[in-house]
């Protein structure tokens, strides 16, 4: 089986997941649209593969404000999008036995971009998959923190379970919306990149060297995205995964039947 999209937008693509991803999918014949804070590295990314085989938008995504101009200009240039992967991501340590020395601001940051990016991303991006007359896929980076959170971290897990909650409807009413649209959700577990690097959490030590190799991690990926999985786990994440979300995903789903009995009396 083949990968079966060819043209995607990648957000989040400058290092780490994004950016071997997207290597990935150039490797596999997929047109790739790359998004990213970096020129330096997006314009790289271009001169490596070529105009005929990628294309690159800078773009921060914490300005919110700045989302829809960006997206109007790719979709006016690219149409035919039928991927899209919102891959970004930081994570932050927060000592609460010392509550002076959290910076709220920094707070803020990590919550704005594993989570509320997203979700303005999600609003203006959708009516492009939505157009296509064939099956397309938003693909979400999550995390097994989301799933059950790290005391180091607890902002990360809280943003991480707050968008894997987020996609767990969303895919429940892409069922009944316009358009073919897949939700995927991608679930890794720690990977050696660079967000555990003391730029980012400056009280590691070699950090990099934290979790499974990010190659293993994309060719277990890949494996999923290729059969068309909605719900990707890898590594130490599935076994999070298969221990917890069967229940939860199966309490959801009855939650929502029963709820929709009881709200139909009440929509207008």
């Amino acid at each position: 089986m083949a990968f079966q999209y060819r043209k995607v937008l990648l957000i989040g693509a400058t290092s780490g997941i994004g950016e071997a991803l997207a290597e990935k999918l150039v490797a596999d014949g997929t047109f790739v649209i790359v998004v990213g804070r970096r020129k330096e590295k997006l314009d790289s990314f271009v001169n490596k593969h070529g105009e005929g085989k990628a294309a690159a938008v800078e773009l921060d995504i914490t300005k919110l404000d700045r989302i829809p101009p960006a997206v109007s200009t790719i979709t006016s240039s690219h149409p035919d999008i039928d991927c899209i992967f919102l891959n970004s991501g930081i994570q932050r340590p927060f000592d609460f036995t010392r509550p002076e020395t959290i910076n709220l601001d920094d707070l803020e940051q990590e919550l704005t971009t594993n989570y509320l990016s997203f979700v303005h991303l999600t609003r203006y991006l959708l009516p492009i998959l939505q157009k296509q007359s064939r099956q397309t896929s938003i693909v979400y980076t999550s995390s097994q923190l989301g799933i059950v959170p790290m005391v180091r971290a607890p902002n990360y897990g809280a943003s991480k379970a707050a968008l894997h909650h987020f996609v767990l409807a969303l895919r429940e009413q892409m069922k009944d919306g316009p358009g073919n649209v897949n939700v995927v959700e991608i679930f890794p577990p720690a990977v050696q990149t660079e967000l555990h690097d003391a730029k980012h959490q400056p009280d590691l030590k070699n950090g990099h060297q934290i979790g499974i190799p990010l190659q293993e991690f994309i060719d277990s990926t890949w494996t999923g995205l290729v059969k068309g999985d909605e719900q990707i786990a890898v590594g130490p994440a599935k076994d999070i995964f298969d221990a917890v979300e069967p229940t939860r995903q199966r309490i959801f789903r009855d939650l929502h039947a029963q709820l929709t009995k009881v709200l139909q009396d009440f929509l207008v």
